[in-house]
This record gives C-alpha cells, sequence and structure tokens, in this order.
C-alpha cells in the first residue's frame, strides 16, 4: 500500500498553508514520520525545496501523478506532535503562514547552512560494516534510500544519532578520553618488560592501572600536562589505550555547574495560600490560568520555584518564561541554585551551538525545567505540568516580525493542550489580564505585602518646573543629595532613563536645521563614546558635524538626554562614585548584562544607571535608593498605552528600593506632577490606575473593550504605498460590520529603511467576517510581494506608533 506525505513546503514567493502530496519511497515507509524535514521536488521544474512533514495518509488528495520526496533531512522528528499542532493554530492566530511559524519554532543551527552526520552509538556486525573505519557518514553524500531508511531505523532503535555541523566550522562540541583497553595483569605484565630508565612509560602503564579501576575515563586535556602527546600517541600504537571522542554541552552559565542546592524557603500565609491553590491545580491536570498580583518584593519567585518543585513531584515538567535578558541571569541563578542540572536556558543572548545543546538536552528529557525569554514558550517540553510567565504585562513577549504573536497566548494555547495551570505573575498587570480576572477568565490571586515586613518605599515627586533654579545638569537638588547621602553611607543607588545614547538630537542653533537619518523619517540619536550619530532603527551611523550641512554655522548643539550623558553629569557631580551604565549600547557583548549584574550585586559600584531593562526584576538588598531622571519620557507618546505604560515602568523601578531590612526611597522628578499615572504611581495604588484607565479605554474604544488588528503596508514609492493602503481599506469596508476602522494613515514614522508606511486600525468585538477577510488578504499578499509591497498583519498590536 502506498504512503502519502502531506508536506508544506518553503518557498518564500508562494507560501501557502495547503500542503502537497508526496509519494514517500517504499524504502523510506518505515522511517519516515511527522515533524520530519524532507527536500522534495517544486513546480513544474526541477527545483528542489525543502519542506515539512505534517501528516501521513493511505490515501492521495492530487487526483494526478505524484512525485516521491527525494531525500530526508532528519532521521528523526525535530518538531513531535504538539509542535506541528501547534505551528498549525500559530499560523492561522497571527495571519502567518505555516511554514513561517514551523521555522520560527525551530532552533537556529537546525536552520543554519550547515552539514549533518550520522554517527554510530552501537557497536555491531551491521552497523560496524557500514561504517568500516569511518567516525560517521556525511548526510547528503548518502544517495541511496535503502541505507536511508536502514540508517533512519538505527536511529529510531538508539544505534546512531546525528551530529549538526555549521559549515563555519561550528559543530558538535566534543572531548578527547583516555580509555585503558587492557586489564591489570596485562598492564602488569606489560609493565615487566619496560625498561627501567623509561620512566615516563613505567608511569604511565601504571596510571592506565588506576584508570582501568575507575569508571569514568580520564579526559585528555586533564593529563597533557603529565604526558605528551606523542607519548600517549606511543601508548595507542602498543594497545595499551584507545582515544575516545564524547560529546558535551556548552554550558551557558559554567560558573553555577557545582553550586550546593538551596532549601525552599519558609512561606508567608499569603505565599501558601498562592502555592495551594496552584498545586491543586497542578494535581487535578487543570488549565487553570492564574494572575499572580503580587507587589514588588512580595516573593512571587520563591512561589515560583516552589510550584515547579511540585509539578516535578507529579512527574511533570515545567516551563518559566522572563521578559528580558537582563533578567535571566538572576532567574537563572535562583533557579538552576534549587534545580542543579534539571534547568535549561534559552535566550538570544546566547550562541547559537549553546542555543542548540539547550535545545537537544530538552528535546531528549534531560532538562524538565525551561527558564527563558520569549522564543522558549517553544521549548519540545513534553508532558507540561506548569507554565509560568514572570511580568506578564511586559511588551517584549510580543514579537515584532512575523509571526506576531504574544507569547501570553501561546502558553495559554500549550496549557489547554497539556492540561496544565498558567501563572501570570506581575506587581503591575497589564489591563487585559486584570479585566479577564475581573470577568472570572483568569484566577485572581495576590501577594499584597512583602516579604521582608518593609512597607513599599516612599516615593517623592519633584516638580521640574518649580526647581528650575536649583536644577544641576539633569539633576534635581535632591536627588544630587540623596544620592551623595546613600555614597557615605556605603548604600546602592539605582538611576532610571529611558533613552540610551548621549542626546536625542543635534541641531543647529542659527537656522534650526536637524539632522535626520537619510533613510528614515528620525532624527540622528548623538553617542559620544562612538563619537558618532546613529539611528536606533535601522541602524545608520555617521560622523557629529562640525559645521551645520544646511547653512554651514558651527553653532551645533545637542539637545535631550540620554543614558551616556547622564553618566557624564554623575562623574562631573559625584566624581567619587562608581557608575555602572546598562543599556542596549553597553551590554552588546555576550555575557555583558549577567557581568554588569554580578558587580553591583557584590557593591563594586555604588550606583546603577539604565534604561528599562534595569526596572524589573533585580534584587539587590543594599539598593534604598530610586531614582527616575525623567517619568515623561513615555507620557508624550501618541498611544494609548503610555499611560499604563508609565505607571508600570515607574512602580516596577520604585520597587528595586528597600527589597532587605533598610528602608527604600524613590525620586521621581517629572514636568507632569498631576498626571494620574504618576500620581497613582507614587501611591504604589494599583487598584485605582486600573479603574481610571479603564473608563478611559471605555470612552475611547480601546482594549481590553476592543480587540484589534493594525494592517501595515510599506512600498519604496510613498504613492504606491499611500494607492495600496486605501485599495486594502476599501476591501475592508465591506467587511467590517459593527467594527470600527482607524485610516488608512501615514505611520507615525512615515519612511522606515528607505521604505514608506501606511496603516489601518481595526477595533472589533465579535467579527467572523472581517477575520475571513484578513486571511483572504493574507493569501493575495503574494502577488503583492512581487511588486515590491509588504503587507503586515499585527493582532493585539502594543502599540499604534
Amino acid at each position: 500500500m502506498a504512503v502519502i506525505a502531506k508536506v508544506i513546503v518553503d518557498v518564500p514567493t508562494m507560501q501557502t498553508d495547503q500542503p502537497y502530496d508526496y509519494l514517500v519511497p517504499e524504502a523510506l515507509v518505515q522511517a519516515v514520520q511527522p515533524g520530519m524535514r524532507v527536500v522534495v521536488n517544486f513546480g513544474k521544474g526541477s527545483r528542489e525545496v525543502v519542506g515539512m512533514v505534517v501528516d501521513l495518509a493511505d490515501a492521495a488528495d492530487f487526483a494526478g501523478e505524484l512525485k516521491s520526496i527525494k531525500a530526508v533531512i532528519d532521521l528523526a522528528p525535530v518538531m513531535n506532535q504538539e509542535l506541528l499542532a501547534l505551528s498549525k493554530w500559530l499560523a492561522a492566530s497571527t495571519f502567518a503562514f505555516w511554514i513561517t511559524c514551523i521555522n520560527t519554532m525551530l532552533p537556529a543551527m537546525l536552520k543554519a547552512n550547515m552539514e549533518k552526520i550520522i554517527v554510530p552509538i552501537v557497536h555491531n556486525e551491521a552497523v560496524d560494516a557500514m561504517f568500516g573505519d569511518q567516525s560517521g557518514l556525511l548526510f547528503d553524500q548518502i544517495t541511496d534510500l535503502a541505507v536511508m531508511g536502514q540508517l533512519m531505523q538505527w536511529q529510531q532503535a538508539g544505534w546512531v544519532t546525528t551530529e549538526y555541523r555549521l559549515k563555519k566550522n561550528q559543530k558538535v562540541k566534543k572531548e578527547t578520553l583516555i580509555k585503558p583497553l587492557l586489564n591489570r595483569p596485562a598492564y602488569q605484565a606489560a609493565l615487566a618488560t619496560v625498561k627501567k630508565n623509561a620512566v615516563k612509560q613505567r608511569e604511565l602503564l601504571e596510571a592506565l592501572m588506576q584508570w582501568q579501576d575507575d569508571a569514568d575515563s580520564p579526559k585528555l586535556t586533564s593529563i597533557n600536562k603529565r604526558f605528551s602527546r606523542p607519548q600517549l600517541n606511543a601508548a595507542q600504537e602498543k594497545g595499551w589505550l584507545a582515544f575516545e571522542q564524547r560529546e558535551i554541552y556548552r554550558d551557558p552559565y559554567p560558573e553555577m555547574a557545582n553550586q550546593a542546592l538551596t532549601q525552599p524557603l519558609t512561606l508567608t500565609d499569603s505565599q501558601a495560600k498562592v502555592v495551594a491553590s496552584v498545586s491543586a491545580a497542578i494535581h487535578a491536570a487543570s488549565p487553570t490560568p492564574f494572575l499572580l498580583e503580587g507587589v514588588t518584593g512580595s516573593g512571587k519567585t520563591e512561589v515560583y520555584l516552589q510550584l515547579m518543585a511540585e509539578a516535578l513531584r507529579a512527574g511533570k515538567t515545567a516551563l518559566m518564561l522572563v521578559p528580558e535578558i537582563a533578567l535571566t541571569p538572576q532567574m537563572v541563578n535562583r533557579v538552576r541554585g534549587r534545580f542543579g542540572a534539571a534547568v535549561a536556558v534559552l535566550h538570544s543572548g546566547l550562541s547559537d551551538g549553546e542555543k542548540y545543546d539547550e535545545w537537544r538536552r530538552i528535546e531528549r528529557k534531560e532538562a524538565s525545567i525551561v527558564v527563558g525569554a520569549r522564543s522558549a514558550v517553544f521549548a519540545p517540553l513534553e508532558n507540561i505540568g506548569l507554565l509560568i510567565m514572570d511580568e506578564e504585562h511586559e511588551t517584549s513577549y510580543k514579537q515584532e516580525d512575523n509571526p506576531r504573536y504574544h507569547a501570553r497566548d501561546v502558553l495559554l494555547h500549550r496549557a489547554r493542550t497539556h492540561q496544565a495551570p498558567v501563572v501570570l505573575g506581575s506587581a503591575t498587570p497589564s489591563l487585559e489580564s486584570r479585566a479577564r480576572a475581573q470577568k472570572g477568565v483568569y484566577t485572581l490571586l495576590s501577594l499584597p505585602e512583602r516579604i521582608n515586613q518593609q512597607p513599599l518605599p516612599d516615593v517623592h515627586i519633584i516638580d521640574m518646573r518649580q526647581a528650575v533654579e536649583s536644577i544641576q545638569g539633569d539633576f534635581s537638588k535632591e536627588l544630587l543629595d540623596a544620592l551623595q547621602m546613600r555614597l557615605e553611607r556605603h548604600e546602592q543607588s539605582v538611576l532610571l532613563l529611558n533613552r540610551r545614547g548621549y542626546s536625542s538630537f543635534v541641531m543647529c542653533r542659527e537656522c534650526g536645521f536637524v539632522k535626520t537619518c537619510p533613510n528614515c523619517d528620525i532624527s540622528l540619536t548623538l553617542h559620544m563614546d562612538s563619537h558618532t550619530l546613529k539611528c536606533h532603527y535601522c541602524g545608520h551611523e555617521e560622523p557629529i558635524p562640525n559645521v551645520c550641512p544646511n547653512c554651514g554655522s558651527k553653532k551645533i548643539r545637542y539637545y535631550g538626554t540620554g543614558t551616556q550623558k547622564i553618566e557624564e553629569q554623575l562623574a562631573q557631580y559625584l566624581p567619587q562614585a562608581r557608575v555602572l551604565r546598562m543599556d542596549v549600547d553597553t551590554t552588546k557583548k555576550k555575557g555583558a548584562h549577567a557581568r554588569m549584574l554580578k558587580q553591583f550585586g557584590e557593591q563594586k559600584a555604588d550606583i546603577l544607571l539604565g534604561t528599562q531593562m534595569i526596572a524589573k526584576g533585580l534584587d539587590f538588598p543594599n539598593v534604598t535608593l530610586v531614582g527616575v531622571i525623567n517619568a515623561d519620557t513615555a507620557l508624550g507618546l501618541p498611544d494609548f498605552r503610555a499611560s499604563e505604560r508609565t505607571f508600570q515602568l515607574l512602580t516596577q523601578v520604585s520597587g528595586r528600593a528597600g527589597r532587605a531590612d533598610k528602608p527604600g526611597h524613590v525620586i521621581v522628578q517629572t514636568y507632569n506632577p498631576d498626571h494620574y499615572a504618576i500620581q497613582f504611581a507614587r501611591m504604589h495604588d494599583y487598584e485605582g490606575f486600573y479603574r481610571q484607565e479603564m473608563q478611559l479605554r471605555h470612552q475611547g474604544d480601546y482594549p481590553p473593550y476592543y480587540y484589534t488588528v493594525k494592517v501595515t503596508v510599506s512600498h519604496e514609492d510613498a504613492n504606491q504605498a499611500a494607492k495600496a493602503a486605501f485599495s486594502l481599506g476599501k476591501q475592508l469596508q465591506g467587511a467590517l460590520g459593527s467594527a470600527i476602522m482607524l485610516g488608512p494613515t501615514p505611520g507615525a514614522i512615515a519612511r522606515l529603511k528607505n521604505r514608506y508606511y501606511y496603516q489601518i486600525v481595526l477595533k472589533y468585538k465579535h467579527e467572523d467576517r472581517l477575520l475571513e477577510m484578513l486571511h483572504l488578504m493574507r493569501d493575495e499578499t503574494q502577488k503583492s510581494a512581487r511588486q515590491g509591497f509588504t503587507i503586515a498583519f499585527d493582532r493585539e498590536p502594543q502599540s499604534f506608533i
């Protein structure tokens, strides 16, 4: 009976969610499974493309003559049934194509330009006959389908394995072991034949006798100081030893490898209630979503740790997401400190090799807990018993490129599949999540007090309009005095300014000319460390002008303030202070986040200055002062979430102060001291802010009262972009129903990377016809792409600008 493979092909200009039928060659019938990638001939010519087998069938839907699969890329599935189903759901929910979602979910080393090698694990007559004296077979050179089918069966039996090696020589990491080949009497007999003056030979034989009794063979690197490689090679020729290579994993955090495991802490009454509620859902296999609203410093992390332990006791796995790479080292330290090698880590700060090794540890069931940033939501865990999203309100959980998914939605979908509870934790939950808790969609849990019994820090608002005469640079007298006091007390401070660089823009005071990016409609940001102007959107960089390019004047001045300029001012006003600046520019190098946080934690710095990456999750007991240089950076944005973002940022950064036995103090500098977001943050009043903001959202017909979709059209020609946007708007008019359409309008930044942008915002409650229209429009984008257009669909965008 013929076996038909349903294959989704990877053709960028002809993407479709319709699987194509291909005949599975007889030699591969026993081996091919859903979740494997294959090479197929696509179209009328002889074009070979990669595709993913998503199903097998006994009969074809296609009535014509079927083409056969040309080759397989994987010996075993790289996606299990749950992840395949997840990829299909993701495509439908984000208006993306299925193959795009599949590629997003796979680690980079499975997608990179690499070669695959089949390596034997078991040595028997059949395996040794196929491999001969070769240590491995190059996958691309196996042309015999019968041989390929045999290897695939051996892989499933555990006789061989696949290793991936990038053609840039980045490969599976291995270590060389010294393997004794003789028993003790044989070594003693050899020792009797060695001359007494052959000191090194005798020493090596004695060492081999000792190693022969050990369970683990010694590493070559560990004995290179005792014996030279020629001496070991000579011993190999005499049959005394053999060299064996063993695969080892790259450890993203080797410094944590041998640390002693921590013990669970005694819970407060509030923590115990939370743990009991979620534990019951773990054991009942209930996909209940919980919203854990806990003030900063209330011990949410310990709750997470004890819930993970409960999931492990139930024989299940756990997945935990954190929003920023900056938070990952501290959280990994806590989780690995409790569970050791059972923890795998996935985030963009790891090398491709580290990510691949961690992915394989998860896929091989060698790790039962995964901690990571947004993309870790696709970790190939099985039998999940608990899913956690820390700081659930964070916008970094939303993917800005196709497929534009929100990790929270993916977590909730996986929870339903695995019948596992989800814990969404935050001191300042998103309005959408808090509204769902109010409606009973989520179960609301609360941690209303700090575990150290200290009150939440006092927040002092500085009206910069009134303090103008005492301002030094960008600092009020109160903030500088408070920083000086902490230096004298040997306490630490955190300073937040959510704008990197030195100055916001460069302007000529003679003619008003502002230097802008040649590719984008945005002013260039001054960076003094590199003495350049940079575009934070496309990466364009150019020297700082000495004279105005417009009028020739030398009156070029810098306006606005970034973290780099604040660092310079601190050196001027507080020269004795040791300052660490933490922003995108200073954390580009691998491991920079962890090094800086370790340095600050060891009190080798007095002030941690940074952007929003320092505002949440960090826990340093000696921090008693938090200063906000300018609370208004987000308030002025033309976005309906501007007030929510400001309140969340101020509340989160305030929570970094007074987390141990020393009281905390917060100073917020602002030109809008009476704004409700700032006043509610001053009082640590989330519920008050929630009620006020919900009223405004209701009046403006915004989420969480409406669902939203943003449709963006871009083209290198402004007129073409506008024409296409208005054409799409006309199409949508007929499917609106009770939905509201805003636009088409030019994007807030009308030109980016030499492309002109127009957008349409749709607000709706229940509009099946509208969503059907959007899916049809997505399918039509293939033709548009060939004409130079890019059309993007963003469901529940985090920003309309």
